[in-house]
């Protein structure tokens, strides 16, 4: 069974730790709600068969600053089922947890895909809580503004441009490496393209296909739906996942799984620039250690709040034109906010964005109280 005994509570949380398990399915997962104070936690669904308990409250905590940095009326929380997507029923396992969550669910915790989920789970789960309120993400075809319309990676691509600009980096001589080349990597990879910066490395689970004269990002999204893998296109270089990290790159955009750069890999970084479009892609320490040697890096919650916003949007009924101009606008303010402040006060970019989500969720807290 999934463990809490790591998680130790402090002011800002967590309120619930649920862990769930259902006889029948083999389902087993757990829900964190971190902090409700500026509304229900928010925060996706990922099925992955290496999920823990642990994990997912840093996600949960990544969520609570993430929606307040934002601004959007979320508190924040993460949920997890543990299961291999290609062996397990999906909608049996998302029926399960959705029933065993549905006390909860939307007065303290709303929905949203995540890794190994998406608008079709989004809405086997809304219809087993017995609301559409329970998730986000949702087909459009119910009311949902599905994250296949790619906001986050929207999102990632602007958090980037305005960091190339403050740091007086010119799109069309950038070259970018991307971890991951799921959702979020596809629609990155896009945008920054349509902008000019040259994509010359993606990396899926095969490894890593290299070109530095730039890849063609239509052609690799064309080789990856037809062949499953990034690694056969060409022309290019393949090499190994792991080997994306050392590339001689201008910026870094690590886009799939938590701590991929760590201790083992983090002196063969080249990059200037690091766009965290992954939650946790690293710990607090590894970023400290990389801002030291005169790396900038964009914290997770900052970049990558493009989904949370599309979620916000899908709340208050709004259209794919309207979602894609607020997070436009968010993550073009908010990005620019915490650089000046972090130049400003002399510290690290995710020093700036945790003290301005702190203050925000302290205010809500207190405002609670009353």
């Amino acid at each position: 069974m999934l463990s809490s005994e790591k998680i130790t509570a402090d002011e800002f949380g967590p309120e619930y730790v649920v862990n769930v398990y259902d006889p029948k399915t083999g389902m087993e997962g757990v829900l964190v709600i971190d902090n409700t104070a500026r509304g229900p936690g928010k925060g996706g669904i990922r099925l992955v068969p290496d999920v823990t308990t642990q994990e997912v409250y840093r996600l949960a905590r990544a969520m609570t600053w993430k929606n307040a940095l934002a601004d959007i009326p979320f508190g924040g929380a993460k949920a997890g089922i543990r299961g291999d997507p290609k062996k397990i029923d999906k909608a049996a396992f998302m029926r399960a947890f959705g029933e065993k969550l549905r006390p909860l669910i939307p007065g303290k915790y709303i929905a949203g895909p995540d890794m190994n989920t998406t608008e079709t789970e989004m809405k086997i789960f809304a219809d087993a809580v017995g609301t559409l309120k329970a998730a986000t993400g949702k087909p459009s075809s119910v009311g949902g503004l599905p994250h296949e319309l790619g906001s986050t990676g929207f999102g990632v691509a602007h958090s980037t441009l305005v960091s190339l600009d403050f740091f007086g980096m010119e799109p069309q001589k950038t070259k970018v490496a991307i971890e991951g080349y799921g959702n979020v990597g596809v629609f990155t990879a896009k945008f920054l393209a349509e902008k000019g910066v040259k994509i010359v490395a993606v990396s899926d689970s095969k490894g890593t296909i290299y070109n530095e004269l730039g890849l063609d990002v239509k052609t690799l999204e064309s080789v990856k739906h037809k062949t499953g893998s990034v690694i056969n296109y060409k022309p290019g270089k393949v090499i190994k996942g792991e080997d994306l990290f050392s590339l001689p790159v201008d910026v870094l955009i690590p886009g799939a799984r938590p701590d991929v750069i760590n201790d083992s890999n983090k002196m063969g970084v080249k990059a200037k620039l690091i766009i965290e479009a992954a939650n946790i892609p690293m710990t607090d320490k590894v970023e400290m250690e990389l801002e030291k040697r005169g790396i900038k890096i964009i914290p997770d919650f900052v970049a990558n709040a493009g989904g949370v916003i599309s979620s916000y949007v899908e709340t208050i009924g709004g259209s794919p034109e309207s979602m894609f101009k607020t997070v436009e606008e968010k993550i073009k303010k908010n990005t620019l906010t915490v650089l000046k402040h972090a130049k400003e006060m002399k510290i690290t970019h995710r020093e700036a964005a945790l003290q301005i989500a702190k203050e925000r969720v302290q205010k809500a807290m207190l405002d609670k109280k009353k």
